[in-house]
């Protein structure tokens, strides 16, 4: 169901707004470092968004809240995005961030560290290891008899790992409707396009072949982010996934659609030009 209250649309407004900060925060930390994964990071920012600023439940200033939802980054080189999420939503201060980054002994690394970021809940690396991690969580839940949510970001590369099918295959055996996976599908990895390097369509199908309930949406879209995770399908003994279309380097032309800046370092011009374009 969609809501259009002037309330849920003064919430929408703040949400772009918020998607807008972390974009820009994402520009600013990795210009002030040494560099690092632009595209995905800017594509995962809207998601990020909604989850942090208006779905989840959590606590601050007690990171290790028993009946806290649980947020997984699977594709965990965009720990910038990440990182700069956490920094607003107050778990710590977002100078250390910008300034330390990917610096030498410093928690923020390239990947997160559960046992150095406050409010972090999964180390990630490798990818194709979040939704197993997730999926465990899920059934804790239910084991301990808890009401949290398990929310598992993953992206295009995730989906070219088998052990992901293999914890997609676990979710629905279980019956893990506590279980939200977001798929970050902005359809270019490292090398190039990914039906080019190793093809993943059709996804929906896929997901639907597992028995997971799918919605899929504009990621960058607030409003249908929004209603799709709220839309969860609570008590359907079904895991869910959302299939979040998306741009890689969304917001920044140049970035844009660009397996280049997968990865990368801008200059001092192309940070300043990169946020007067976000705005």
């Amino acid at each position: 169901m969609v809501d259009n209250s002037a309330g849920a649309k003064a919430k929408i407004e703040m949400l772009e707004e918020k998607a807008r900060e972390l974009r820009r925060k994402v520009i600013e930390v990795l210009g002030n470092s040494t560099g690092g994964h632009y595209g995905g990071a800017l594509s995962a920012a809207d998601a990020l968004s909604v989850l942090y600023f208006d779905i989840m439940k959590y606590r601050t200033d007690e990171p290790d809240w028993p009946d806290r939802d649980r947020f997984v980054l699977s594709k965990g080189h965009v720990a910038v995005v990440f990182c700069s999420a956490l920094s607003m939503a107050g778990f710590f201060p977002y100078e250390d961030v910008l300034n330390d980054y990917n610096a030498l002994g410093s928690p923020y690394a390239m990947h997160c560290d559960m046992t150095k970021i406050r409010g972090c809940d999964f180390s990630a690396g490798s990818l194709g290891h979040g939704l197993s991690a997730g999926v465990g969580m899920a059934l804790a839940g239910k084991m301990d008899q808890k009401d949290y949510k398990v929310f598992v970001m993953i992206g295009d590369a995730d989906l070219q790992e088998g052990s992901t099918y293999e914890a997609a295959m676990s979710a629905a055996h279980y019956r893990l409707d506590n279980l939200c996976c977001i798929i970050d599908r902005n359809r270019i990895c490292v090398d190039g396009p990914t039906e080019d390097i190793m093809a993943i369509e059709p996804v929906q199908d896929k997901w639907k072949a597992f028995n997971w309930k799918i919605a899929t949406i504009d990621g960058h879209n607030i409003g249908e982010v929004r209603d799709a995770v709220l839309n969860m399908p609570a008590g359907s003994g079904r895991p869910y996934a959302i299939l979040a279309n998306t741009v890689k380097g969304k917001g920044v032309s140049f970035m844009e659609d660009r397996h280049e800046w997968h990865y990368g370092k801008c200059t001092p011009e192309q940070t300043k030009a990169a946020l007067e374009e976000i705005g």
